[in-house]
């Protein structure tokens, strides 16, 4: 009888983190085929709402409801294959069916969505950011003049060979009438499964070109902004040169306005910046990832990609640049109409303590002639007391006068006063 093994406790996120390289996995292929494939943009309830349209349309054709957590379904509803995927920020749909690859070229292909039913997808959540169709066909005896002829613009022709030289791939980066562009693999003696690799591949490229784009508009309005940001610095750069100690207020107000304007700016486009620089990195790794070579006279998807991208991607880095650089001035300037401010605070400071101290050398002293003033009149009011105490000791035998007991009390009351208040000082000051 084998003993069971006892087994160490599992992370709680073991399962999910294990089972993440198996997401979104590409699906083995078999052409002729034609895929319709849409990125709709939206937000949080949007994409949310995604999920619900696309149960709606598995309850439509009695098909499983998908799980309330699930990122990735794919489902054969028979007539076409759906394949809807959730991400951060945009939802894909893929659709895909067989087709007939006699006469291809001839006349206008057939496509995917039609045989999506109609009024179901003209209620896709969000709004439509690129759509594609593509077509894998199985041979590579389709001349390129009828691509051109009934699919592609010759003029904005882009190909390759992919897959280490098995397949070919054409498109234009065009949109079309119908609002969708176009792109028609060869698949040649591609494997099945490869296959997949290499659409999905071909798919995600205009998936994350498009979505990298999205950067271009905050970029340039980001530029106007900037320009201004920068404008306002210089002025106010020049004028704390200059500015004499009743301005710096002012100038720390306009500068700290200019400082939150400009934090404000970055917070709003830097999420946005950084994600457009991902997709363009993932972009760069799709087109590695299909291993193209040039076809003669042609340009390959890289090279296209490289050229038209380049200023793009360059406009959006220039960008963030230009508000790190932007946000670092400010703050150094800041720092040093701050550091101004503070020197000046400290020189006034410095001045009030002077002043303190003259004013407080001017009480000690006028506090020393008061007390002057306060012995001669305690003595005065003291040796009057002696002397109506001396008055009345004459009847009982006293041998002076009133006068001279006062004459003679006066040095003694006045020395005891003097001693009295001497002491009383020394003992606050002590303590």
């Amino acid at each position: 009888m084998q003993m069971k093994r006892s087994r160490p406790t599992p992370h709680p996120q073991r399962v999910a983190l294990h089972n993440e390289i198996h997401a979104r996995p590409p699906e083995a292929m078999s052409a002729p085929l034609a895929i319709s494939h849409m990125v709709m943009v939206g937000d949080a309830q949007e994409r949310e709402a995604s999920r619900a349209h696309v149960a709606a349309l598995l309850r439509d054709h009695h098909l499983p409801q998908p799980d309330a957590q699930s990122t990735h379904i794919r489902m054969d509803l028979g007539a076409f294959r759906v394949r809807w995927e959730l991400h951060t920020e945009f939802v894909t749909w893929s659709f895909s069916r067989p087709i007939e690859a006699d006469g291809f070229g001839e006349r206008e292909p057939v496509t995917a969505l039609d045989a999506v039913p109609n009024e179901w997808l003209g209620q896709l959540p969000g709004q439509c950011l690129a759509s594609m169709h593509l077509w894998v066909l199985p041979t590579q005896a389709l001349g390129s003049n009828s691509l051109v002829k009934h699919v592609l613009n010759e003029e904005t022709l882009v190909a390759s060979t992919v897959a280490d030289g098995h397949g070919e791939v054409y498109t234009d980066f065009a949109i079309h009438a119908d609002g969708f562009s176009r792109m028609v693999l060869l698949a040649g003696s591609i494997a099945p499964r490869r296959l997949g690799r290499l659409v999905q591949r071909l798919l995600e490229i205009d998936t994350y070109r498009m979505a990298a784009l999205l950067g271009l508009p905050a970029a340039r309005e980001a530029a106007s902004v900037l320009a201004f940001a920068e404008r306002e610095l210089a002025e106010l750069a020049g004028a704390i040169r200059v500015a004499g100690r009743h301005e710096e207020p002012q100038l720390l107000d306009r500068l700290t306005k200019l400082a939150g304007q400009v934090e404000s700016q970055y917070a709003g486009t830097h999420s946005r910046f950084s994600a457009s620089s991902a997709y363009f990195e993932l972009v760069d790794r799709r087109i590695a990832d299909i291993a193209e070579s040039r076809l003669a006279g042609l340009q390959t998807i890289g090279e296209f990609m490289d050229r038209r991208l380049s200023p793009a991607r360059a406009t959006c880095e220039w960008a963030t640049r230009r508000q790190d650089a932007l946000s670092q001035r400010v703050s150094r300037i800041s720092n040093l109409l701050r550091t101004r401010v503070e020197i000046e605070q400290q020189q006034s400071s410095q001045a009030l303590l002077a002043a303190m101290n003259t004013r407080q050398g001017l009480q000690l002293k006028l506090q020393a002639t008061v007390e002057g003033l306060s012995v001669a009149a305690i003595t005065y009011y003291t040796v009057g007391l002696v002397s109506y105490l001396a008055k009345g000791a004459q009847g009982l035998g006293w041998p002076w006068s009133a006068e001279s007991t006062a004459a003679v009390a006066i040095p003694v009351v006045a020395f005891a006063v003097w001693w009295s208040l001497r002491r009383l000082h020394s003992k606050v000051f002590n303590d």
